[in-house]
């Protein structure tokens, strides 16, 4: 046999024995045993837990105590980790649908839209854990099916760079918004779930992120019941949200995860939430290390005794690496055994309802096509409205579209994000719309003339007469989740490891609007590409008009051109006040509510909470208030209607309470709110309900020191309009 003759044999016999190999590791399942009753999901879920608890040993439960499980394969338990993310699509994943981030699904104030939107987040969920994770036996992080979402804190400074993942400055909107978050993603069924959703972070937590690790944010007991805790109050109250997490900072002196008036008095005994209670991620660390470059609380000596209070604080599970040191508690006696089968029944009830050992489970929705749900641009909010818009080919045959922020892609996806298949920039939305237009032709021009911060782009005389040619200018701004986020390590002007040391319009952005007027002439709409609130100060008196887009998700380009073109007709509203000035509000630091949001603000913004313009306007008829239902009607109506076929618009009506028996209290509050589609070609408009939940009537009890319980025979007013400002409202006084 000659050499050749070996060689070729030898790769045969090597690729004979490898080949079964390779096929098996294409089709890895977790080998799963029926002998188990735990595994039998048509047994009710606490005879599976007692079960499956029964079985475990001391070591083992501890071991599922943190968010790495690790298999226990006597018991063909797979590995899984806790540890995942859907803020707004399924995140750090590879590739899945990418939708606007939560401070844009607020401004949509459409609850049944943003339900719809995580359902089809958890769908998506589902499919990728089934493929990625069962078939190809990965069990590691981001893999899983209980979401770290939503994020329920109250955006109380537009400063905070974290405040893009919450749904505004308001309690009642972001209540109303994380329910709908909430049976979204788990669905609606109590017997088993689509996917796990966690409140966070419980309580009190909106930056600074530079020092979150150590910081104290001192609330008064008032501020803390009617502003930071009433949304998950209410979540907890009308669902079956299977995990809270408790944040880094301390509340009042005391970490939020050791902090028993918190997670104990308050969380378990007061709201008898009896689902998992979780740490944010390492946030333990910081009670007991001593690191010298990371700034802590250091409250507690050792990492044991740390582990004894919080999990003695009612703690199931740990994100974070501190196993060692919940053993070390059990051993020295700070935790009993009993307490660690209490703390694992709700992680093991969770694990179980899920399914995310039953490869079958999933099967199911492996089927469903692409759910992606279309916002129609709903999120974008116009400020101000510029004659020149909606654009057409008829009177804007040429258009500029440029700024730093017109064709980048990076920027629309936000943070907590997934990667999107297609994203589409607002230049390229535009390019589409302009492609699209055969009967009046429109050419674009772009450059990008600017950086966001620095000017890092030199603009020379060929570009000021190209610019002079267009008949409006679209400028196309704002900010970046590379300045604003989570805990960033960014020093420039205007920025600070994640926040935004002032919140007007960057310098440089401002200096080249004014340039691009002086030079041209032209008309300059602006889009703001934004994840807060940003300060115009005198630029706004330069604009002909300006549009929120905030971080838009991988539509962001089309449904901008789309607002900008008139090609849809649904609008948002600003969950959050726009102030005129970083100097407008109070230290940063400072978590008392006085002066802040319109629930508390005395001065006047450049744009209220609520505040958002549409292409028609509206107005309200025929309002009644049934004082014992509490059941507000009432009709919108286009005052110009028109004939023929046209597309239907939409509005927000928006109920706020004033409550004069509570002079401390809030100027006024959100109590209730719909989008109403108005036809416009209906001359009797489109009528509405509103049911105000009487839970909102609720004031302050100043010798409880907590929410007091709600009392009749007091008198109250509604105001009713659409936004927060006295002038866009009408006043009902009623009696409850």
């Amino acid at each position: 046999m000659n050499r050749l003759i070996m060689c070729r044999l030898l790769v045969i016999f090597s690729f004979l024995l490898v080949l079964p190999m390779a096929l098996a590791a294409q089709s890895i399942k977790p080998v799963i045993s029926t002998n188990f009753p735990f595994y039998d999901s048509q047994l009710p879920i606490e005879q599976r837990v007692d079960d499956l608890l029964m079985r475990l040993t001391l070591e083992e439960k501890i071991s599922l105590m943190e968010h790495q499980n690790p298999a226990i394969e006597r018991l063909a338990l797979p590995a899984y980790s806790w540890w995942n993310e859907a803020l707004h699509g399924v995140a750090r994943n590879g590739y899945a649908h990418v939708y606007p981030m939560p401070i844009a699904l607020a401004a949509t104030f459409d609850v049944d839209l943003i339900e719809k939107t995580y359902q089809a987040i958890a769908i998506e969920a589902r499919q990728k854990h089934y493929n990625d994770a069962v078939m190809s036996g990965i069990r590691q992080d981001y893999t899983g099916l209980t979401f770290f979402t939503p994020n329920i804190n109250i955006f109380r400074d537009p400063r905070w760079g974290r405040g893009m993942e919450t749904f505004g400055e308001d309690p009642y909107l972001t209540a109303r918004m994380g329910l709908a978050v909430v049976q979204g993603l788990q669905g609606r069924d109590t017997t088993k779930l689509v996917t796990a959703a966690c409140l966070k972070h419980l309580a009190v937590h909106s930056g600074p992120e530079g020092v979150r690790h150590e910081f104290d944010a001192r609330v008064s007991p008032r501020d803390l019941w009617t502003t930071y805790l009433p949304a998950f109050e209410y979540i907890i109250k009308h669902s079956n949200v299977q995990q809270v997490m408790c944040g880094y900072n301390r509340l009042n002196g005391v970490p939020c995860c050791t902090n028993r008036d918190l997670l104990v008095d308050i969380l378990r005994n007061k709201w008898n939430y009896n689902n998992i209670l979780v740490t944010d991620c390492w946030a333990l660390n910081d009670c007991w290390e001593r690191d010298t470059v990371i700034p802590r609380h250091k409250t507690h000596p050792s990492a044991a005794l740390t582990a004894g209070d919080a999990f003695g604080s009612e703690v199931d599970l740990e994100c974070g690496s501190g196993l060692p040191a919940l053993k070390a508690a059990v051993d020295s006696g700070y935790i009993d055994e009993s307490k660690i089968d209490d703390h694992l029944r709700r992680v093991l009830r969770t694990r179980l309802m899920v399914g995310v050992d039953d490869p079958n489970a999933d099967t199911a929705y492996l089927h469903i096509e692409d759910p992606f749900v279309d916002l129609h641009g709903e999120s974008i909010v116009m400020l101000k409205r510029s004659q020149l818009t909606p654009l057409n080919g008829k009177k804007t045959k040429r258009i500029a579209v440029v700024g730093p922020n017109a064709a980048d892609s990076i920027m629309l996806q936000g943070n907590y994000n997934g990667t999107p298949r297609h994203a589409v920039t607002i230049l390229e939305g535009m390019q589409h719309w302009a492609a699209n237009q055969h009967v009046d032709p429109v050419t674009l021009y772009y450059h990008p003339l600017c950086d966001r911060v620095n000017d890092t782009v030199a603009v020379d005389r060929s570009v000021w007469d190209d610019l002079k040619k267009n008949d409006v200018i679209i400028f196309v701004g704002g900010l970046s989740p590379e300045l604003e986020g989570e805990e960033l390590q960014v020093e420039l002007d205007g920025f600070h490891k994640g926040d935004r040391t002032s919140i007007e319009l960057p310098k440089v952005q401002q200096q080249m609007i004014r340039e691009i007027r002086k030079r041209t002439g032209k008309p300059v709409v602006l889009v703001l590409c934004c994840g807060s609130a940003i300060a115009l100060g005198d630029i706004e008196k330069e604009l002909d008009g300006i549009y929120v887009a905030w971080y838009g998700g991988e539509t962001m380009g089309l449904d901008v051109a789309n607002a900008l073109t008139c090609h849809h007709f649904s609008f948002g509203r600003l969950p959050l006040t726009f102030y005129r000035s970083t100097e407008q509000m109070p230290p940063f630091d400072d978590y008392s509510m006085k002066g802040r949001t319109y629930r508390y603000m005395t001065e006047r913004p450049m744009y209220p909470f609520g505040y958002g313009l549409s292409y028609r306007q509206f107005k309200l008829k025929d309002l009644r208030f049934d004082d014992v239902a509490l059941n507000l009607t009432g009709t919108v109506v286009d005052p110009h209607p028109i004939r023929g076929k046209a597309l239907p618009t939409t509005t927000v009506v928006q109920v706020y309470l004033r409550n004069p028996n509570d002079p401390e209290g809030p100027i006024k509050s959100l109590v209730g709110f719909t989008r109403v589609r108005v036809y416009r070609t209906s001359p009797e408009g489109t009528p509405f309900s509103i049911v105000i939940d009487p839970d909102w009537l609720r004031t302050f009890d100043e010798q409880t020191q907590q929410m007091g319980e709600l009392t009749h025979g007091l008198r109250y007013e509604l105001q009713v309009g659409f936004s927060s400002d006295d002038k866009d409202l009408i006043t009902i006084p009623f009696e409850y």
